[in-house]
């Protein structure tokens, strides 16, 4: 429930973290909104960081009321949506994934990621010329490159064990950072990533986990005397997706198609995938789903908006064949718990998404297929995004 008893400290430390207000804020009409732009971004950026450590319902709450307080701004700054859908925008867009969405704690339970694609205007030298030379590139695209930050972890099923029974899921956790190359046509888009990245204790998310857990007042983890050891770990991904494949007006909206085809290589994992999502509402925006943490469908950071507030709601499904992958097998070259994954592995997902002018919100709830042979049940978890346009 969201009460005044949970939302104060919140936002009592949000303040306490910012101290900026709109009072040292410069006369003048555009850089006041630029002053005022940046503390409530910052701002909000606190409330959300709160809201992460208390509630998911909170989060999504919180998220809502960014939407209330920037975009106002947003639209004083560039009234012209015409000139923003023709062209792309830098986009800054922060992930959320964990099972506290499923009230669960365990296996895949948190995953973080900041992601920024720079404008069209501003794709290097260096990143049209790869483009160039990668033979199934579509010619005519349009080029763009982006970074990301992230840090996933992973547990067993019952986080209150010291030493886990061997044939539960191994604790770990991943520290990366990745480039990305993207070729977009409108309806046809390739997405190239290099990840780089660490696994074991140098990825800090042992100590983030008890870190969250002893704020909120949740069990402490006591496995991670188990984790997986370091190894540094290097992923190439590769996705292809066709945008809005088929189109069908219903019901005075539009239903449409966009099925994808991926495969990765390293040692972090390897695999290949196949899905598709179908999207149903109202001013769809140009885009080719929210974006999601590997594995899976990656969706993507970047969109285009309409002139218009656009809402969609979605659902789709996606295959894998899974030929390594770390977190299960164990380090490649030094001894570690394991667990027999499964070779198949598939991933159900629906959720919605809103977008208003720069700012877009999605939901994304999976529900996901056993991994290995010797785990009892599906796991589910949800996945909260934002993204915004500069």
């Amino acid at each position: 429930m969201l009460t005044g008893a949970v939302i104060s400290p919140i936002i009592s430390s949000a303040l306490k973290a910012e101290k900026i207000s709109t009072s040292s804020c410069p006369s003048g009409n555009s850089g006041w909104i630029r002053c005022r732009f940046r503390f409530e971004t910052q701002f909000i950026f606190s409330l959300i960081t709160g809201a992460m450590l208390r509630s998911p319902v909170l989060l999504v709450f919180l998220m809502l009321i960014s939407a209330v307080l920037i975009l106002p701004d947003l639209c004083l700054a560039d009234d012209d949506t015409h000139k923003l859908s023709a062209q792309r925008r830098s986009t800054l867009s922060f992930i959320y994934e964990n099972d506290i969405f499923n009230r669960s704690d365990g296996h895949y339970t948190n995953g973080v990621r900041v992601s920024w694609v720079p404008s069209s205007a501003d794709t290097p030298e260096w990143a049209l010329s790869i483009a160039r030379v990668i033979p199934w590139f579509p010619a005519d695209g349009e080029v763009r490159h982006g970074y990301s930050i992230g840090q996933s972890m992973f547990t067993s099923d019952d986080i209150t064990q010291k030493n886990p029974p061997e044939d539960s899921r191994p604790y770990a956790g991943w520290l990366y950072a990745n480039i990305g190359l993207a070729v977009e046509t409108g309806q046809l888009l390739d997405q190239l990533i290099l990840t780089l990245g660490i696994v074991g204790p140098a990825s800090l998310a042992d100590k983030t986990q008890r870190l969250v857990h002893e704020m909120v007042g949740s069990d402490e983890p006591q496995g991670w005397g188990y984790q997986l050891r370091n190894e540094p770990g290097v992923m190439v991904s590769w996705q292809r997706s066709w945008r809005a494949l088929a189109v069908q007006p219903l019901v005075g909206r539009q239903l449409d198609l966009t099925p994808y085809v991926g495969i990765s290589l390293g040692n972090v994992y390897t695999g290949s995938g196949i899905g598709f999502f179908l999207r149903y509402g109202s001013n769809l925006p140009l885009d080719y789903g929210p974006p999601r943490i590997q594995p899976g469908g990656v969706g993507t950071s970047s969109y285009v908006p309409t002139s218009q507030i656009g809402w969609y709601l979605f659902g789709g499904v996606e295959g894998r064949a899974v030929a390594r992958n770390i977190f299960l097998d164990g380090n490649s070259f030094r001894s570690s718990r394991s667990v027999d994954k499964k070779y198949l592995v598939g991933d159900v997902q629906a959720g919605g998404v809103l977008v208003w002018n720069r700012l877009r919100l999605s939901y994304t709830h999976v529900w996901r297929t056993r991994e290995f042979k010797t785990q009892e049940s599906r796991d589910t978890f949800g996945s909260v995004a934002m993204s915004i346009l500069f």
